[in-house]
């Protein structure tokens, strides 16, 4: 009877060895998966953040292209001209007088 009580143990350790080795090997193939995979989500999330504050950056250039493509076109004209000759150079139109206060002595 030794002999068999034996060899039903021994069975059973066979018999568990296989499945318990198998979800080892499933457990140690499924943990680095599921970190790489925590951290694919992450990237992912840092990806999207970067995306947003590149659009937003877009959008910002985009509105200053804008509004030096209007300053272009208004540098062109005559009103711009002569606001340059009277502000930086202190020049006045042929048919306008120029009135200046007295300096207090």
């Amino acid at each position: 009877m030794s002999r068999t009580v034996r060899r039903k143990k021994k069975n059973i350790k066979e018999r568990l060895l296989f499945p318990v080795c198998l979800l080892l090997l499933i457990a140690g193939i499924a943990c680095p998966i599921g970190m790489r995979s925590i951290d694919l989500r992450e990237q992912e999330q840092a990806y999207i953040e970067k995306e947003s504050r590149l659009n937003e950056e877009i959008e910002a250039e985009m509105k200053r292209t804008k509004e030096l493509e209007e300053k272009k076109k208004y540098v062109g004209t005559k009103q711009y001209i002569e606001e340059v000759a009277r502000d930086r150079l202190g020049l006045i139109a042929p048919d306008e007088v120029l009135i200046q206060a007295e300096n207090d002595r």
